[in-house]
Formats: structure tokens, sequence, C-alpha cells
């Protein structure tokens, strides 16, 4: 046998190998997601509730009625607004951990996965009591004599927007640390040598080569946004209808199963949507740093 025939075959008992070693994730991600996935279009392909006729009569009676589009661009609008808020408080804790000494990054790591420790159940339920007509927020309103009755925080958009992007915020912070730890430093202090202002290398050098971390966190914070069923749920109180409540109020309650697996699917294709539209704004990031 030749050293070429050789090489071939052992290259090709290297690859039989790598893919032995996804053959476990393979059938795990295939029995447990492909598979549902299938199962629930297979559902939400009926027009009526004893799933005895197809048809794509659940996505016309969906998108045919304006309250489920309301629904539908009320809980994407809810993603934007959390993905926007997290960034806004997100980016200054990335920069404040990037730019400490190794003694305080510690605890300041801590601080920052604090969320990701404690149950969602728990936090939410922290943020009503917070922002309840009794709760801290109105009682420190009423003890500065800023109130005369409570204010109603909870139950209201913003109070879902601010209990989510409270519970998001590490899964915005961790990327940008990692992307603004990437960035060389030289390249700010060569900025500042050709008499660029603070302001403007940040804009200029800093912000578009963190693009990447910014980016991860968008999809992590806006996909778990959207699909929030505990937090919106508690914070919004039943009188705020968002698409995963919706689903299981037809699911559950209704128990119209293949309105509630269209509705499902018409959720997932948006967030799928969603996320192809950053990748590609993603993509444009070249053309934003040379820009």
């Amino acid at each position: 046998m030749s050293s070429v025939v050789r090489t071939r075959v052992r290259g090709s008992r290297r690859i039989a190998g790598d893919w032995l070693l996804t053959l476990p994730l393979s059938v795990f991600f295939l029995a447990f997601v492909a598979v549902p996935l299938a199962l629930l279009a297979a559902i939400s392909l009926h027009n009526d509730a004893a799933m005895t006729h197809a048809g794509l009569h659940q996505y016309a009676r969906f998108f045919s009625d304006s309250y489920n589009r309301g629904i539908l661009w009320s809980t994407l609008g809810l993603g934007v607004w959390t993905t926007t808020s997290c960034i806004v408080l997100g980016y200054p804790v990335a920069w404040l951990y990037v730019s400490s000494s190794a003694h305080w990054r510690r605890p300041l790591l801590l601080c920052i996965l604090l969320p990701l420790l404690t149950s969602s159940v728990v936090r939410t339920f922290a943020w009503v009591v917070i922002l309840g007509n009794e709760g801290l927020v109105n009682q420190v309103l009423a003890a500065l004599g800023l109130i005369g009755s409570p204010v109603k925080l909870l139950y209201t958009p913003v109070a879902v927007v601010l209990s989510l992007a409270q519970i998001e915020l590490p899964l915005m912070v961790l990327p940008l640390a990692t992307a603004l730890s990437a960035i060389d430093p030289r390249l700010s202090e060569a900025s500042h040598a050709l008499g660029a202002s603070p302001w403007r290398t940040w804009w200029r050098v800093t912000l578009p080569l963190s693009v990447p971390g910014l980016l991860s966190g968008t999809l992590l914070v806006f996909t778990g946004a959207v699909s929030a069923f505990v937090v919106q749920t508690l914070v919004g109180g039943g009188q705020l209808m968002y698409m995963p409540f919706y689903i299981y109020q037809q699911a559950i309650q209704s128990q119209d199963y293949p309105f509630a697996a269209a509705i499902a699917m018409i959720l997932l294709v948006s967030i799928l949507v969603m996320i192809t539209l950053l990748n590609y704004g993603g993509r444009k990031t070249k053309g934003f740093i040379h820009g």
C-alpha cells in the first residue's frame, strides 16, 4: 500500500472518529429538539381542535385577528426594549469590569453573576414586592412627600421591562466584557496620541471592536426576554398579554392545541427572523469599523 493511500485511510478514520464523538449530542438534539419541533409543526397544521382535518386555518386565524397581531408585536417590542435597556446598563458595567484591577474583578464578577445564581421565581417575586402598591418604591416616594397615593408600577410594561433587564443583564455584560478584554489597549493609546478625544476614541475604536460581544449579548437577551413566561406572567399580572402566556392560555385553559402550536411556531419563526437580521447587521460591522 502506497503512502498516499495510507494517508487517505488514516484521514478517513480520523473523520469517522470525529463523527462518532458528535453522535451522542446529535442523538440528543434529534430526540429532544428536532422531533418535538416537528411534532409541534404537525399539530399546528390542523384546522380543528380534534385534529381531524389538516390545513393552514390556525395561521390564517392568527394573522387575520388584529388582537393576535398586537400580542406578537408587543412580545417582540418587549424583547427590543429589554435588550436596549441591557445595552445601556450593561456596557458601563462591562467597561468597569475590564478597567478594574485583578483584585476587584472577582467581587465584580460575583455581582454580575448573582442574578443567575438565584431562582427566576424568587427574583420575579422580589420585583413584585418592590414595585407593588405597598412596595419599597412607593414607600420611599411617600416618605419623601412626592406622592399622596400609591403609584401603579406593577402590572405595567415598564415593570416587565425593568425586571427582565435585571434578570437578563448578566447575559449582556459577560459577552461585552469578553469582547472588551480582547481589545488591544495600544489601539486606544494610539488614538489618543493622534489627537482623538476619549469620546471619539470610544466611538471609532472601542465600540466597533466590541460589536461581536454586543451582538452575542443582544441575541441572548432578546431570545430570553421574549420567552420569559414566569416574569411576563407574574410581573404582568395576567393583565399584559404576551406570546408565552397566550400559548399557555390556549393550550391549558382552552385546550386548543393546534392554535397553541401555531402560536408557538409563529413565535419561533419571529425570533429566528430577528436573529437573522441581527446576524446580517453583524456582518456589516466591518463596514461600520472602516466607515
